[in-house]
């Protein structure tokens, strides 16, 4: 069962994917800029099956590509498909779950390498919201809105993250993290987009229960934090450059939430590469002192720094490979300094 993991004391790390299509040269700039926390970047620009949803679609029951999108025709009988993944999920075999090159090349590149310096190695997993909103039926409905496969997709998913953490532990670094992206979870409580709070929190405890480490939750989006918070996922990530005044109004269930355990990854470089280009250190860590003291009211300086994670604000999609480095290390300096203050 996925648990909370030890403190990060202020350390940086990535979120997601990176603008490269060579993985070693990926994973180079990831472990030159969090030796201590480094991510499986993801690889979007090396092909559609790197892409978030596409590259962990492949053991979904009665998948096809249909005009460029990921369909399931639900008036098909795929019962056995299914039944086999929910025989896998009980019997927690995660095997035929398993990364593969042309999906996740930059996370097997990472667990090739030796990590010495590491005390915790990270990685991203499709979350069951975004993954159900993105696959639809031949009407163009998200499967996400039946009932079989809303149940079946948090279990399936299941398998992928029990897989992918199992690759990351093999590499002997004392922690795992394995995040759900989530950016549908801006959807929470909408009418417009409507996702039953009882559907996310059915499919976050299936994943929950195949997980050793630690589980997390990335949304870029403005959400309920409230409900996210009390899943008690052993990281939130969260675009904390656009969205820290919103998820502020939280500030005491925050502080809560930290001292039973959690860690808010605080996405606070942004991975724009056009508002990276406005911004300096200084710039980014007063935004994270201004953090720091909404917070002080509730939970002590030096807590919240050790249940916290310096981060890019999300993949690095609108930038080049120079780019990215910079918005990377930025990461890194910016935990510097910000630690230090403390």
């Amino acid at each position: 069962m996925a648990r909370f993991l030890s403190s990060m004391d202020g350390r940086a790390t990535g979120v997601g994917g990176l603008p490269h299509t060579d993985p070693a040269r990926a994973v180079d700039d990831v472990l030159a800029a969090f030796p201590e926390v480094p991510y499986a970047p993801g690889l979007p620009n090396r092909g559609l099956f790197e892409q978030i949803v596409w590259n962990d679609a492949r053991t979904l029951p009665g998948l096809e590509v249909v005009e460029g999108r990921l369909v399931v025709d639900l008036a098909a009988d795929h019962a056995e498909a299914m039944e086999r993944v929910y025989l896998d999920f009980v019997e927690g075999n995660a095997a035929a779950y398993g990364p593969a090159p042309e999906t996740y090349s930059g996370l097997l590149e990472l667990v090739s390498r030796e990590l010495p310096s590491a005390v915790l190695v990270k990685a991203q997993v499709t979350g069951p919201v975004t993954f159900g909103m993105q696959v639809v039926d031949a009407d163009k409905r998200p499967i996400l809105y039946d009932e079989a496969y809303a149940d079946l997709l948090g279990k399936m998913l299941a398998l992928r993250a029990r897989a992918v953490e199992e690759r990351l532990a093999a590499t002997g670094v004392p922690e795992t993290l394995v995040v759900l992206n989530e950016p549908y979870w801006a959807s929470l409580g909408s009418t417009v987009v409507p996702v039953s709070d009882e559907t996310v929190r059915l499919a976050f405890e299936d994943i929950a229960s195949l997980i050793g480490g630690g589980l997390g939750v990335h949304c870029c989006s403005n959400t309920d934090w409230t409900f996210v918070m009390d899943l008690d996922p052993a990281v939130i990530s969260l675009d904390a450059y656009q969205t820290a005044t919103e998820f502020l109004l939280y500030a005491e269930r925050a502080a809560a939430y930290l001292e039973r355990g959690g860690i808010v990854a605080w996405g606070v470089v942004p991975a724009d590469a056009s508002l990276f280009a406005e911004e300096t250190e200084a710039s980014l860590v007063t935004r994270m002192a201004a953090i720091r003291s909404v917070m002080a009211e509730y939970v002590t300086p030096s807590l919240l720094v050790r249940q916290s994670l310096i981060t890019p604000s999300c993949g690095i999609k609108f930038a080049n490979e120079e780019e990215a480095g910079r918005i990377q290390r930025m990461a890194a300096a910016v935990a510097r300094t910000w630690r230090e203050g403390a």
